[in-house]
This record gives C-alpha cells, sequence and structure tokens, in this order.
C-alpha cells in the first residue's frame, strides 16, 4: 500500500515506515459464508429460543418494551429482528482517542490495531523467572514501557493492583496510573458502577474540565457482561449501564471456555461469545442510540486434560480468527484476544504461540488484537521483558498483514534488467536505498548476526537483550504529559495511593 493511499484512508500522515497503525488485514477466511451465516443464525436462535438469566432490572425494562420478553424461568429473550435492527444501525467504526491527539485509533472496517490486555494476579521480578504479586507500581511501569513500544497500539490494564486496600482504590488508582503512564488510549475495568463515575470524574480533570472525556474519549471501559452459559452478570451489567449513560467507550466482553463453560466444539463457543456480545450490544443501543461500543469476542480453549484454559494452543488460533471474521461479517468494531501463550516465561514455546494465534487473528481482519503483549501462564503472570520482544512479534505480523505490492514498478523489468547487463547485484541501487525503510521491519531486540559474530559479541539470547531494554526505558523515561501541577490537583480530589515520588527518577526500582 503506497503512502498515497494511506492518505486517503484518512490516516495521519508520518516519516516513511514498513508498518503503521490501522494496516489493513482480512485476507484470510476460515469461515466460509455460509458457515458464517450459520454462527450468526446460531447466535441469534441463542437470543431468542434460549434467552438468557440474571438480566438486571433496567436491561428486563428496556429490552421488553423493544419486543423482548421474560419467560416464567426468569429468563430475557431478544428477539432477531431486534437483534438484527440494532445491528443494521450500529456505527461501523469507534474512535478512541489517545492524550497528545497523535495516537487515536479508528477501530473497524479491517483496521489492525495490537495491544495489551489482561488482569494477571502475578509478574516475573525482573530478571528471574519467580513470580511475585502484581502492584500499582506494575501497573505504572507497564504503561511506561509500552509509551515507548511502537507496536503496541493502546494500553489496556494487564495487571491487577494487589497491593491496593480496596476494589473502589484499585479501579481508580488502575485508571491513574495507566493514564500518567502512556498517552495512548487505554482501558481498564471497574468492579461495581458507582466506580464509574469516579473515574469519569478523574478522566475529565485530566482533560480539562467536566464533560471533556464525553468529546474526547481517552479512556475505555472493559465489560465482562456474561459469567456463564447464556448468564449475565449481574455487577458488570450495572457497569456496562453506567459506562454508556456517561458516554465512556465500552468493550462488551464475552469469554466462554470450550469444553467448560463453552460448548466442546470450536463452532458452538464461538456463536456463544457472539450472541453474548450481541446481547450486550443491543443492551447499550437501547440505552443510548448513540453509544460508544465495541464487541469483545474472546473465547478461550479448555485442555481437556486437566481443565486447564489454554491461550496459545492452535485451536484458540483458529477461533480467535474466526471471531475476527465474524466481526468483518457484521462490518462492526470489536476486539478478539490473540497473541498469549501458555509459557511461563519469554521462551521458544512463548514465541511461537504468540506469533501462531496473532497472526492468524490478524489475517483475519482484527480490528483490535488484545492480549497480544506480555502475557504469559495462560493470563496468570506477565513479564516485563515478554512486552519488548512481542512488540518485535507485532511488527512482523504486522508487515506480513500489509502483504506485498505488485506493480510495474514493483516488479522491476527495467531495474532488473540494468543489474544484469551492470554491477550484477542491487545493493546500493537508489530502488534498494529507498526502499529500505518503506518495506522491511527490523527487529528491535531479535538477532539476525551470523554465528561468529552473535558468538564474539556475547552470545547474548533474546530475553537478555529484551531485558537490557527493559532497564533503559524504565530508568529513564518517565512520561510528563500530566504536570505535577495537574497532579498535585488530582491528588487533593481523589484517593491517589501511589506515590509521586514512586512515579520520578530515583525512586529505587529501576
Amino acid at each position: 500500500m503506497t503512502r498515497t493511499r494511506r492518505r486517503e484512508r484518512g490516516l495521519t500522515e508520518r516519516a516513511p515506515q514498513s508498518v503503521w497503525p490501522g494496516i489493513s488485514g482480512g485476507r484470510f477466511e476460515p469461515l466460509t459464508h455460509h458457515e458464517a451465516e450459520l454462527i450468526h443464525t446460531t447466535a441469534l436462535d441463542f437470543l431468542e429460543r434460549l434467552g438468557y438469566a440474571g438480566a438486571i432490572p433496567s436491561m428486563v425494562e428496556l429490552v421488553t418494551g423493544a419486543g423482548g420478553w421474560q419467560d416464567e424461568a426468569g429468563r430475557l429473550h431478544f428477539p432477531r429482528g431486534l437483534v438484527e435492527d440494532v445491528i443494521a444501525r450500529a456505527p461501523h467504526s469507534l474512535h478512541l482517542a489517545s492524550q497528545d491527539g497523535l495516537r487515536d485509533l479508528d477501530v473497524g472496517g479491517g483496521r489492525l490495531y495490537t495491544g495489551t490486555a489482561g488482569a494477571a494476579p502475578l509478574i516475573l521480578e525482573f530478571g528471574t523467572d519467580i513470580t511475585r504479586s502484581t502492584t500499582i507500581a506494575d501497573v505504572y511501569d507497564i504503561g511506561r514501557l509500552i509509551d515507548t513500544l511502537d507496536h503496541i497500539h493502546f494500553y489496556w490494564r494487564t495487571v491487577v493492583a494487589r497491593d491496593m486496600p480496596t476494589w473502589a482504590d484499585m479501579d481508580l488508582n488502575t485508571l491513574y496510573a495507566a493514564l500518567s503512564s502512556t498517552t495512548k488510549h487505554v482501558t481498564t475495568s471497574f468492579v461495581d458502577a458507582a466506580g464509574v463515575a469516579n473515574g469519569v470524574a478523574l478522566l475529565d480533570h485530566v482533560l480539562g474540565g467536566d464533560g471533556e472525556h464525553r468529546k474526547r474519549p481517552v479512556a475505555s471501559i472493559a465489560c465482562t457482561h456474561t459469567e456463564g452459559p447464556l448468564r449475565l452478570a449481574e455487577d458488570p451489567c450495572r457497569v456496562l449501564e453506567a459506562g454508556i449513560r456517561a458516554g465512556m467507550p465500552v468493550g462488551v466482553l464475552s469469554m466462554p471456555q470450550a469444553g467448560a463453560t463453552g460448548p466442546v466444539t470450536l463452532a458452538g463457543t464461538v456463536a456463544m461469545t457472539v450472541a453474548d456480545c450481541l446481547a450486550g450490544l443491543v443492551f447499550a443501543y437501547l440505552i443510548d442510540p448513540a453509544c460508544r461500543i465495541h464487541m469483545a469476542l474472546f473465547p478461550f480453549v479448555t485442555d481437556l486434560r486437566t481443565g486447564a484454559m489454554t491461550a496459545g494452543s492452535g485451536e484458540q488460533a483458529i477461533m480467535a480468527a474466526a471471531c475476527a471474521q465474524m466481526l468483518r461479517f457484521y462490518d462492526l468494531p470489536g476486539s478478539v484476544a490473540a497473541g498469549m501463550t501458555d509459557a511461563k516465561v519469554p521462551d521458544a514455546q512463548s514465541g511461537a504461540e504468540k506469533a501462531l494465534t496473532a497472526a492468524l487473528a490478524a489475517h483475519a481482519g482484527a480490528s483490535m488484537i488484545v492480549e497480544a503483549a506480555g502475557m504469559q501462564a495462560s493470563l496468570l503472570s506477565t513479564s516485563f521483558e515478554g512486552y519488548v520482544i512481542d512488540n518485535d512479534v507485532l511488527a512482523a505480523v504486522q508487515r506480513s498483514v500489509r502483504g506485498l505490492e505488485v506493480s510495474d514498478e514493483t516488479l522491476g523489468f527495467e531495474t532488473v534488467s540494468d543489474v544484469v547487463h551492470g554491477e550484477g547485484h542491487f545493493l546500493g541501487r537508489p530502488e534498494t536505498l529507498a526502499r529500505m525503510r518503506t518495506d522491511f521491519v527490523y527487529p528491535g531486540v531479535g538477532d539476525r548476526q551470523p554465528p561468529n559474530s552473535w558468538e564474539e559479541a556475547g552470545a547474548v539470547d533474546v530475553r537478555a537483550r529484551a531485558q537490557q531494554r527493559v532497564r533503559e526505558v524504565l530508568a529513564s523515561h518517565y512520561p510528563e504529559h500530566i504536570s505535577e501541577a495537574l497532579d498535585q490537583e488530582i491528588r487533593g480530589a481523589f484517593s491517589v495511593l501511589i506515590p509521586r515520588a514512586a512515579m520520578q527518577f530515583g525512586n529505587g526500582r529501576w
């Protein structure tokens, strides 16, 4: 794709490069059109014929007022006409702002963005293979690292701040630490609806006044609004409602586990995931037809030998790709979970599983791939160096999605003629030099030296190089987009528990 065509698509013009945020995918189709139709029809059957348990009163009122019904068992049924009407009316894209205005995302239309996500309770102690509990300082430090990694386009918080005294403290401080650590778009979650109002107040304060976040949404909510097979979760549904009413972008998230909380068949679990997210989509649009919402299709796989979740399997890869295709089938903004691993450390297993799952989802046309960096141990853990290594993986995935351009210019008959009748190689040719940056990705920590050169340089592997990069970034990169004066105002108005000194040079962590 030429830079001219990128301008036509409305993307920000930038220095020549081989990949860019929002690159288009979608050539890989794991489902035929008929199979996608069958998944859609089955999802509508789940919604209409089986219905959902656990609906909160406001959802019952809105859905029944729009033609749905609640049966004698209390299950809420969504008519297929209502669901299809919402799908038809829903916007095809979702704008997610960045604090500096330079790294905004336009989600939808097959434009690819890759980023983080998760709620890991553990992290590898830096430089070791030993896990420890995650803290609010980790939320901040991971965000600072991601702020410097070009191929991680958004910061969906990845760890649980287990040192916070209450759930409310955790929710507010997680949002604050993420906002302070990067100007990229951030996503967080809330345990209860009351936390949403507090979070919006914090966002408005950061952006300069009441209502500013509604105008320029720099943060989103991830809301897992289901908790079992065709069963809604009460508190997350209230969070979803509060977020929509506050004008926040919300990802309605479903993650059934094939063989456990979802059917053992991959197709059945994908259909259930689609149904769950369509239920959340309908609820959101009945609350506010102008809502900002995306469907987060996150089915997972069960290792049936143990009952444990697996995040890096071939089955996970194909389900994520199928979900990406379903979002393109609906032409709706959404996200899928890929780029994860079951490996406990960033090793060969980790790299293979992450590359496989991310690549299939990307080529299937995913708009947002989440969990795509840093996550280890089936989402139970993370590692600092993992984000740096995965940044290289995501760059390669994005380059593969870009594909190759075929034209008279790129086929280069005249150039080949000149070379075969001239110097006999293409090194130093103006075409070669001109395309050095625009056509090729160069890894940040991956090694391409010959064996003897690598050995002479100390035989350092990719994990050690990534650790060195982590040390360099986290010892020096303390973002200042939230000024000290504004930070003091925020601390006066909100219960911010991460010390200011922990967000400055000389804090002793790095």
